[in-house]
């Protein structure tokens, strides 16, 4: 391992130190990478482990585990939905599980996201800028203001063919916001209210939504940055999973086919230090709070 990745080895072996020190280095930004532990396809699943799977104007598979809507496959049959519906809630089912043997202490603070099947190579894949995750970011959603919230993500390599999902990991959050904040536009008080009103966004974006979005983008439309940034290649092989705050630690997928995703949403309130919030980071840098009314 190295200062990007820390390893978790069995969850047999976890105790209270060791849910704090794992608490304490995904809050810092670091990847818990979990070498021996994967979730399992069962044998009618294996079908869905080829691109046809998702349909030709889709990202990937999408499920919502509260209403149970599945997205991006409305070409196969009834019956593929279904067990289909059913392969995604296992895996939300996995991912919770995870977070409630090595991060109890979110549990009752975490709001639940989409659940997400990447069954297409994503090197090649055509793209906007904005929409290439190819390129070193911090996640932040368009439609999705997060208000504040943290970004947990649980990600597994199901690939059947050896294949690793292979990632860049970039510089700190904190550098990368010394680097870019001082370019970025102010918040336009009138946007965000429009913006909810004509449905484009899920909520209000707050001043803090405004400066990750902002983040994002600035840092994927920088091409001097991307290739001279301080990066590490970091490989996931078949059959492994990690767990990361995507809003907060660099990264960037450049390979890979066949990956499962769990989104978590947590308040700032529920970590165990606040303060290594981006949050709290970007409040810090501009003196004043964020997840207020834009403007």
């Amino acid at each position: 391992m190295n200062h990007f990745t820390f390893g978790i080895d069995a969850l047999s072996s976890i105790d209270e130190s060791t849910v704090r020190t794992i608490t304490a280095r995904l809050e810092e930004g670091r990847v818990a990478y979990l070498s021996n532990m994967a979730f399992s396809l069962n044998k009618n699943e294996t079908q869905f482990l080829s691109p046809n799977s998702i349909d030709n104007k889709s990202k990937n598979i999408s499920y919502h585990p509260l209403t149970q809507q599945v997205r991006g496959c409305e070409h196969l049959s009834a019956e593929q939905r279904a067990l289909l519906q059913s392969f995604m809630q296992r895996y939300y089912d996995y991912a919770k599980d995870l977070i409630q043997a090595l991060l109890p202490s979110y549990v009752d603070s975490l709001e639940v996201g989409r659940t997400s099947y990447r069954p297409v190579e994503i090197k090649g894949r055509p793209s906007s800028y904005r929409k290439d995750d190819t390129l070193l970011h911090v996640d932040a959603f368009p439609s999705m203001p997060v208000q504040g919230r943290r970004i947990l993500r649980v990600f597994c390599n199901v690939n059947p063919h050896g294949q690793p999902r292979v990632w860049n990991l970039g510089e700190p959050f904190a550098n990368v916001v010394d680097r870019f904040l001082p370019t970025l536009a102010a918040p336009n008080p009138i946007i965000a209210p429009l913006l909810k009103t004509l449905t484009i966004t899920k909520g209000l974006r707050t001043p803090y939504d405004h400066y990750m979005l902002q983040l994002h983008n600035a840092m994927k439309a920088d091409s001097a940055y991307q290739a001279d940034v301080a990066k590490m290649q970091m490989p996931f092989p078949p059959e492994t999973t990690w767990i990361v705050f995507t809003d907060k630690t660099s990264h960037a997928a450049l390979t890979g086919q066949y990956l499962l995703e769990q989104t978590f949403y947590l308040p700032t309130s529920a970590m165990q230090d606040p303060q290594l919030a981006p949050l709290h980071i970007l409040e810090t840098k501009l003196g004043r709070s964020l997840t207020g009314r834009s403007g």
